[in-house]
């Protein structure tokens, strides 16, 4: 049976939404009513706990006693009794808390509880219950004040300033666990009789402090607070130059791949349609046209001399005069400048290609049937790409 208990009374200017949303949200699981009377007790705990601990205590108790089995109000309680000094409740709460919620994050208070009891050793075998690369920064930096003190309790004084250099412990930036650990340094220092030292890390702790604060606080700074209003604008009204409407990042980039893709298929086309008319010979006036190595370089890979070839022998298809022959090399020199400049290479020019095939081209007889004619295009287009 529990000891009667006489809940404090609850001032009229505190509401449950004074307690902060994190905290509210664990109290979900109670009906409504007995939630905002539990969150207005943790809210005076959080408004009482360094001007009168004793009566945050208190009210830790009311919320304790109506939701003992969330998880913050059992960690409120630990917080309220561990100032009051009450280390052995301290030590339970948050034991409970931790069985809970499955949390670490009170780990540093519960081993400076077993320093309270007396039990350094305890301390610290405690504190190596857990991986401290696991815990957030600012819990690691409590674990290692807490365990210093407990080094300091054993009258390990190297061994409590060793537990203080951590990554952590840097003089040139401030952030909200520096000032602890600054302090915690600075007395360890003391206790080795390193003043001047310590002296530097307690003015370190103040000017992070007073960093801190300066960050915190925004001064001056001027609030400035932004609506957005629709206003339907006439459309007969605008400028010529406003009527374009701007485009989006990804219509832009749709337009773009549209516009590639239209690009893309044209190209494929064209090159489809030049392939047909080099095996028909019906494009043979607009194949590519030999260029002299004087006047441009060459490109003699495998697969450009083998389309000049072909191209070169769908103009001798007609075996009609070597004037022909010439008329149209004339006409094709003229689109020279329409094709891409190639690199040189040592082997055989294509003009000189031009002059042999045609020559080849001669031999047959005019009075040779038509079949030995094609007969000897295609043993002529057989043997491959001059080297």
């Amino acid at each position: 049976m529990r000891d009667e208990f006489d809940a404090p009374l609850l001032p009229a200017d505190v509401e449950a939404s004074d307690l902060a949303p994190e905290a509210r949200m664990q109290l979900k699981t109670l009906d409504k009513d007995n939630a905002d009377v539990v969150a207005r007790h943790l809210a005076m705990v959080e408004r009482l706990i360094d001007d009168d601990p004793a009566l945050a205590h208190q009210h830790a108790l009311a919320a304790s006693r109506r939701a003992g089995r969330i998880g913050v109000v059992r960690e409120t309680l630990a917080i309220t009794a561990y100032q009051l000094e009450d280390f052995g409740l301290a030590l339970r709460e948050l034991r409970t808390f931790r069985r809970i919620t499955g949390s670490d994050e009170q780990l540093p208070l519960m081993v400076d509880c077993e320093r309270g009891l007396g039990r350094p050793e305890k301390a610290l075998e405690l504190s190596r219950s857990v991986d401290a690369a696991t815990l957030p920064t600012p819990v690691r930096v409590e674990l290692a004040i807490a365990r210093s003190g407990a080094r300091l309790d054993l009258g390990q004084t190297q061994a409590a300033l060793d537990e203080l250099r951590i990554p952590e412990l840097q003089r040139d930036v401030a952030y909200l666990y520096s000032p602890a650990l600054f302090a915690a340094f600075a007395t360890v220092l003391e206790e080795l009789g390193r003043d001047e030292e310590a002296a530097e890390w307690i003015a370190l702790a103040d000017r992070a402090i007073d960093a801190l604060q300066a960050a915190a606080d925004p001064g001056e700074a001027e609030t400035v607070r932004v609506t957005e209003e629709w206003v339907d604008v006439p459309y007969e009204g605008l400028e010529d130059e406003g009527l374009e409407d701007e485009q989006t990042a990804d219509e832009q980039a749709e337009d773009d791949r549209v516009q590639e893709q239209q690009e893309q298929s044209v190209e494929d086309a064209d090159e489809q349609d030049s392939m047909a008319g080099v095996v028909d010979g019906t494009h043979a006036e607009s194949a590519a046209a030999p260029i002299d190595a004087a006047d441009a370089l060459v490109d003699t890979s495998a697969a450009a001399i083998e389309a000049e070839v072909e191209a070169l022998l769908a103009d001798v298809q007609d075996t009609t005069v070597a004037d022909d022959a010439a008329s149209s090399h004339e006409e094709d020199e003229a689109d020279v400048a329409l094709f891409a400049i190639e690199p040189e290479d040592a082997g055989e020019s294509a003009t000189e290609l031009a002059e042999s095939d045609a020559a080849q081209a001669e031999e047959p007889a005019p009075d040779a049937p038509a079949h030995e004619a094609d007969a000897s295009d295609d043993d002529a287009a057989g043997e491959g790409p001059r080297a």
